[in-house]
């Protein structure tokens, strides 16, 4: 991520988001509607997904293979590892199955490779179900089950993992945009899933509303069938009204990561860049900022980023874990403002001092503690609809200790530090996570004071289900306190306060709050479609909050043949503030709102 646009804004990212327009439109042509299905098998089989998707590809995958469930697998010996991998359009779905053919459906040894169960050994359920979890986190299936099935013998067993492709020639979204206004588009060419090999191969085209950039990326998640990671990437960025190259950005990672909760180390090695004009928004226009005693100062500043590093972890412990690693790294961060907006130097100097990122040379050593409780809950219609979603359940702490010597100059010199907290409880079929972080730094030296003091507080309620729904609300407090990069959060719109204009409000502070009521899905023909009653409340502020409160309803709508989370579309209303025209009420985005969160949460430093 970089540092400048962070600085700048502080964006709340979207989730992405894939929508197979092409397939959709097939769908809605030629699929037969829910009034013609008999009682014939396919049309039972239909039923069954209508209930429960997952379950109805599990059942065909027993009835394919001839197994049946082994109801107390614990501890018998292992004899083999089957895979029952569903291509992208399965029997059960409503797309014409031809279009499998422009898929190359995953490999069975991609598969197995993920698998921790060994053959001969005795089977546990907590490794099976930390095999699920790696195969989700590839990211190239929209559905992943992991189950027991008879062996050939009483005291044998046999896995079965049944997966089914997501669709992995596909035209990814990422966007934010309120009424008319489009603030951020990314659309990503990519196959993820490169010749069933789960390789991935991209090319990237971003627009916002000053600049649009082409790239390309490559990520190899098992280089040569071993557990080396490999991604690459680099882009151009070009200026729209000028049409002239304004720099560009990239990276270069390769790691060797915790594969499974016993694996005992990891290392990485990484560098990446980032050149280019930053110019800030308040809705369609660039943030004119208050100059004292002159022309107002527009927010426009040139960055110039590179960041490199080297890091191991030592991994201990089995229920709960502890993670110690050490990181040695460096960066050169510079933001000045470009000769183009001919700033007289005093404008210079203010825009400087009350606005810019700190411009900043570093090299320093770092120290490092993950420690969390390894216990997995899989739920299923908290973020996503009907398909398996993993939380990590107790305790999760990161802290991070850096310190940088004086290599590039007194002003380098420093100490600082971050930590991360969360717990996450389930009560029933109720969910509460609670989260706190906090950084801060300290230069040595004469007259060192403690900066960059910045902390923030999350608490999300997921309720059991009422109606066949689920109220999920959830409170979040950002502060920044003398902090060296001026980050300024922006708020309005899609990015958390629904209905209110885009950008409308800014300040070094957030507080934020939403409820929502997230209705059951309607299942037609798989595709399924919720809608959302919505309560917001929030400001962005310097000193003192002044809440503003809008109220709403909206849409989600999920392709589980496509992708994991939903599509939303919102409508609010400001109840206590100026409200923007009619269509700049409407929001667009991908994923749940309470997925449009800070990262300082995860990763304070």
């Amino acid at each position: 991520m970089s540092r400048g646009n962070a600085a700048a804004h502080d964006r709340m990212p979207c989730v992405p988001l894939s929508l197979p327009v092409l397939l959709v439109a097939t769908f809605l042509a030629a699929a037969p509607s829910s009034s013609e299905a008999s009682s014939d098998a396919p049309a039972q089989g239909l039923a069954s997904a209508i209930d429960n998707y997952e379950d109805a590809l599990i059942d065909e995958a027993l009835a394919r293979h001839g197994r049946v469930l082994e109801p107390a697998p614990e501890g018998k010996i292992l004899e083999e590892v089957l895979v029952a991998t569903e291509d992208v359009v399965a029997e059960i779905d409503p797309f014409p199955d031809f279009l499998n053919i422009f898929h190359a459906r995953t490999r069975d040894d991609v598969v197995r490779r993920e698998v921790l169960l060994q053959v001969g050994a005795p089977y546990s359920d907590v490794l099976a179900q930390e095999s699920a979890r790696n195969l989700r986190g590839l990211r190239l299936f929209s559905m992943v089950r992991l189950v027991a099935v008879k062996g050939r013998t009483p005291d044998s067993v046999a896995l079965m993992a049944v997966t089914k492709d997501i669709w992995s020639l596909r035209l990814n979204s990422d966007f934010a945009a309120v009424g008319s206004l489009l603030q951020y588009l990314k659309l990503q060419g990519t196959e993820q899933n490169f010749l069933g090999r789960g390789k991935r191969i991209a090319v990237d085209f971003v627009l916002r509303q000053d600049t649009l950039s082409l790239g390309q990326s490559y990520t190899d998640p098992r280089v040569l069938g071993s557990r080396w990671s490999l991604s690459e990437s680099i882009a151009v960025i070009q200026g729209r009204e000028t049409g002239k190259t304004e720099g560009s950005r990239g990276n270069l990672a390769v790691s060797r990561p915790l594969y499974s909760l016993s694996t005992p180390w990891s290392a990485s090695a990484s560098v990446s860049w980032n050149v280019e004009t930053n110019r800030v928004y308040r809705g369609a226009s660039i943030w004119q900022l208050p100059f004292p005693g002159g022309p107002a100062v527009p927010y426009v500043y040139r960055t110039e980023e590179v960041v490199g590093g080297l890091s191991y972890t030592r991994s201990m412990g089995t229920r709960y874990k502890w993670n110690v690693g050490g990181t040695v790294g460096a960066y050169h961060y510079a933001y000045g403002a470009p000769l183009a907006s001919g700033l007289s130097p005093e404008q210079s100097e203010w825009f400087n001092r009350n606005y810019l990122p700190r411009a900043e040379d570093a090299g320093y050593v770092g120290l490092s503690l993950r420690a969390f409780d390894a216990r997995y809950e899989v739920l299923r219609d908290v973020d996503s609809y009907v398909l398996a979603e993993d939380f990590q359940m107790g305790h999760w702490v990161a802290a991070t200790l850096r310190y940088a010597p004086p290599v590039f100059g007194e002003q380098s010199h420093f100490v600082e530090g971050g930590l991360a907290l969360r717990y996450r409880l389930r009560l029933g079929d109720s969910l509460t996570t609670a989260s706190l972080s906090g950084a801060v730094r300290r230069p040595l030296g004469p007259g060192g004071a403690w900066t960059n003091r910045r902390w923030a507080a999350e608490l999300i309620e997921v309720s059991p289900k009422v109606l066949g729904g689920r109220f999920v609300a959830r409170g979040l407090l950002d502060v920044n306190i003398d902090d060296l990069f001026d980050r300024i959060h922006l708020l309005g719109g899609a990015n958390g306060l629904r209905g209110a204009g885009a950008d409308a409000y800014s300040g070094r502070r957030l507080l934020l709050f939403n409820l929502e009521y997230r209705s059951r899905p309607i299942v037609v023909k798989t595709v399924h479609l919720g809608g959302v009653l919505f309560w917001d409340s929030g400001s962005a502020f310097n000193d003192r909050p002044a809440m503003v409160h809008t109220v709403g309803m909206g849409l989600r709508l999920l392709f589980p043949q496509f992708n994991v989370l939903p599509f939303r579309v919102d409508f609010g209303y400001v109840l206590n503030d100026a409200r923007p025209p009619v269509g700049s009420r409407f929001s667009f985005a991908g994923g749940q709102m309470t997925d449009v969160r800070p990262n300082f949460m995860e990763t304070p430093l």
